[in-house]
């Protein structure tokens, strides 16, 4: 039976139809043609702000934006050296803790027209590493935030490429981190003012600086108001590793526990709940770093605060400030903490 034959493309003998052409990308050239300019010129307007007068330069942007025209990091690094590119690497990703610091780091990132890659560690200093090196060739400078690595090996990091190290110091390298001191000598205040004689610090990841520091200070606040204090490990900085501390926390025979984070006190809350503990009357508990939703514990959580916002914001500054300059002096920034009492700390019922 004879009929039409048709192809996918449709009648047969039809001749294909050509796909629209994609309109090219503008170029420097296409602007340097509207604006009446050397590419050179309107190369130095985009990439290196300053450089050509005002009138120029503004002249140049506008012309840029009406053509679509996008900036290539990679062309850009090939007169420059420079891909306008940073690198944030954490210790877990998952934690909200840094929720604040990447929107604040994100945001003078933002103004200084400069593009933030993130990456994930998960609380491993081989992962940690690896993946620093490779960021490194990528990128024009690094931050370290949390980082579980050994000052040897960041310094070795820093002295590859600008290098800001964010949450601890390291002698050597420049450094943003909270100061605990202040917001723990109010937590500890307010304890030893209700009564409380007998409390526990509730670890974080044995690794990490900041979980050192915490205990120290602890421990040495403690020792100076007459207060006896044991450490507890968790087994993670989660709230599983608050749940999994339950147990060790009851036979420690304390009246208030300071965790190593907000997780780890609301995973211990939670437990405490679980199994007929009556907060706070029984047991009072303070975490670290206020994160989202510390607020809306029940009871709401009391915790140090420090400023992750200020602290993102900062560490990019810092890092800005290391690529144009080359200024590794390893200064150290502490910004201050403050307790924020809420319905988990009461006067001890024993």
């Amino acid at each position: 039976m004879r009929g039409d034959r048709r192809s996918e493309g449709g009648r047969v003998g039809d001749k294909a139809r050509p796909a629209p052409k994609s309109k090219a990308p503008a170029t420097i050239y296409d602007i340097a043609r509207i604006t009446g300019v050397n590419p050179s010129t309107v190369s130095r307007a985009l990439n290196q702000p300053g450089r050509v007068s005002a009138s120029t330069e503004r002249r140049i942007r506008e012309a840029a934006a009406d053509l679509g025209y996008r900036t290539n990091p990679m062309a850009r690094a090939l007169p420059t050296g420079k891909t306008g590119t940073l690198g944030l690497l954490v210790s877990d990703l998952t934690n909200p803790v840094y929720f604040d610091l990447v929107r604040g780091a994100e945001r003078i990132a933002r103004e200084h027209d400069a593009m933030l890659v993130f990456a994930d560690s998960q609380e491993s200093a081989e992962l940690e590493r690896s993946t620093a090196e490779r960021l490194q060739i990528a990128v024009d400078g690094l931050l370290l935030v949390a980082s579980r690595l050994e000052d040897a090996q960041i310094q070795e990091l820093a002295a590859a490429k600008p290098l800001v190290v964010v949450n601890r110091p390291v002698p050597g390298v420049p450094s943003v981190a909270p100061d605990v001191r202040p917001g723990m000598v109010e937590a500890l205040d307010l304890l030893h003012g209700l009564g409380h004689r007998r409390i526990a610090y509730l670890a974080g990841p044995e690794a990490s600086w900041m979980n050192g520091m915490r205990w120290v200070t602890a421990h040495d606040l403690a020792a100076d108001r007459g207060m006896a204090i044991t450490e507890i490990q968790s087994s993670a900085p989660t709230r599983d590793g608050g749940t999994d501390a339950f147990a060790a926390v009851m036979a420690a025979d304390v009246t208030a526990v300071l965790a190593y984070n907000d997780l780890v006190a609301l995973g211990l809350l939670g437990a405490c709940l679980e199994h007929g503990v009556a907060l706070p009357r029984d047991l009072s508990i303070i975490g670290f770093d206020d994160i989202f939703g510390a607020d809306l514990a029940a009871p709401a959580l009391s915790t140090v605060r420090c400023s992750w916002g200020d602290m993102g914001e900062r560490a990019v500054t810092k890092l800005l400030a290391a690529i144009e300059d080359g200024d590794a002096s390893g200064a150290e920034l502490n910004l201050p903490t403050e307790f924020v009492s809420r319905a988990s700390v009461a006067a001890p019922s024993r």
